[in-house]
């Protein structure tokens, strides 16, 4: 992983931008979709032929929905159609084996799992997949009736493996046409750097903090040790997928694509609905706009809101990961967002902020564990350890070593995690950014590809999305 993404960033991506920009417009669009399918293909290829069918499947389905959209019923169809069939590959590579393992505790049951390997960006395409179908349908978007801009838009590969989700709405025009400009460059460069130190300078090396109290035995398991295990991993998911969608952000700009933010400091909210709105920001406005309004929102009364966030909650853990876990968490979370639509919301507009703050980061961090322990054992063990009532003890000696080694990352992590370093940028006098701006961003460019050269451990937390 690490090799391919050293030679994706210095070999194949200026010859990728180099042919793209030498091409009449026309046929910028044929070039993407051939570079998206190696890009795709590299690693599995065989699944560049479940790409194909996806793409096929939902370009087809909105021409047929375009077509007969003076007759509802025949529209509908297809709609229905399209959905069942997107859900079912979705559930038949991400979820058989977990549906087979848990129906076969069933007595005189035995389903044996297939173990095959999960599509990368399965989950992502999915969803933009059945947006577009859905937006045909409701007309709030036109058909494409080009299959290679359909297929540039679903396979594009800054996006494809990490989101954000992109809504064929709001690229449409710019499939069609696109504008580039040194300006766009500029900033789609400062960009993907940014995302590239992102993971490779803090998400990396926190995660490596995380790692180590992960794998600690749970009799040696400090209440000191727990939090400071699970703290970093708030910041190691935060750089590690922020990261990467300001990299898919910043490479978009560079062909021409403006997509939609997918975080916005999250860390700074001040309850747990706010966290959401601006935490994987493109995931919550999808399941707004395509589960929970169209189950009735909150516009029909407070019960069937109820039910509404917890199958949209329901629906968004389980998203995330094969495992019942998963739906805990995501459970766990619409409890919280349930209280705060009843009546804490309106408890925590009345107090200081910093009592908000420390609420929502307090919630975030401890939901974390649900989150990334995919054993039930396990999670119970680390919260026990986290509130005082494991075996291990309050500190240890090798907590300090650790805290000692890596509170000055712990530190630039959560400053880097607030809108700090931007305002201070903001403030910069134009000449002075004009001139810090390129020796920084090579700087960080230089330094975050000597990081990854020289990295053993690489992880890609969302590959399993």
């Amino acid at each position: 992983m690490v090799f391919s993404s050293i030679l994706f960033m210095f070999i194949y991506l200026p010859i990728v931008l180099a042919v793209y920009f030498i091409l009449p417009r026309k046929w910028r669009n044929l070039w993407l979709f051939v570079v998206n399918f190696v890009f795709y293909g590299w690693g599995e290829p065989v699944y560049v032929l479940l790409m194909t069918f996806s793409i096929s499947l939902n370009y087809f389905s909105g021409r047929m929905i375009d077509k007969y959209r003076a007759q509802d019923k025949k529209a509908r169809i297809f709609l229905i159609a399209n959905t069942g069939i997107n859900i079912l590959l979705l559930v038949f590579f991400k979820y058989f084996d977990l549906l087979a393992e848990t129906v076969s505790l069933i007595p005189g049951i035995n389903i044996r799992p297939l173990g095959l390997g999960l599509p990368i960006g399965i989950s992502f395409y999915t969803f933009q997949n059945m947006s577009y179908v859905i937006d045909v349908y409701r007309g709030d978007t036109s058909a494409q009736k080009n299959y290679i801009a359909y297929g540039t838009y679903l396979a594009l590969f800054p996006q494809l493996i990490a989101g954000p989700i992109v809504r064929y709405r709001d690229v449409a025009e710019q499939l069609e046409t696109r504008t580039n400009s040194a300006e766009q460059f500029a900033s789609g460069v400062r960009r993907f750097v940014i995302g590239l130190a992102k993971k490779t300078l803090i998400a990396n090396n926190i995660g490596r903090l995380w790692d180590i109290y992960a794998e600690t035995p749970v009799s040696q398991l400090t209440l000191v040790g727990a939090w400071i295990g699970i703290v970093a991993f708030s910041l190691q998911i935060y750089f590690d997928f922020s990261g990467y969608s300001d990299m898919a952000i910043g490479l978009g700009k560079l062909l021409g694509f403006d997509f939609l933010e997918n975080f916005n400091y999250p860390y700074i909210s001040k309850s747990v609905t706010e966290f959401w709105r601006r935490w994987h920001m493109s995931l919550s406005r999808w399941f707004r706009d395509y589960v929970y309004i169209p189950l009735g929102g909150s516009r029909r009364g407070l019960k069937r809101q109820i039910f509404n966030l917890l199958v949209v909650w329901a629906l968004t853990g389980i998203w995330h990961g094969a495992n019942w876990t998963f739906l805990l968490w995501g459970l766990y979370y619409a409890f919280f967002l349930i209280i705060e639509k009843v009546f804490l919301l309106r408890w925590l507009e009345k107090i200081p902020n910093f009592i908000g703050h420390i609420y929502a980061l307090f919630v975030a961090v401890c939901g974390w564990v649900l989150f990334q322990l995919g054993n039930m054992e396990h999670v119970f063990t680390y919260y026990k350890a986290m509130f005082g009532f494991g075996s291990g003890g309050l500190i240890s000696g090798t907590d300090i070593y650790y805290l000692s080694g890596y509170l000055l990352l712990i530190i630039i992590g959560a400053v880097a995690s607030t809108p700090l370093g931007a305002k201070l940028y903001q403030k910069m006098p134009h000449k002075v950014k004009g001139v810090l701006s390129p020796i920084l961003v090579a700087l960080v460019l230089v330094i975050s590809t000597a990081y990854l050269v020289d990295a053993t451990y690489n992880p890609f937390l969302y590959f399993r999305f």
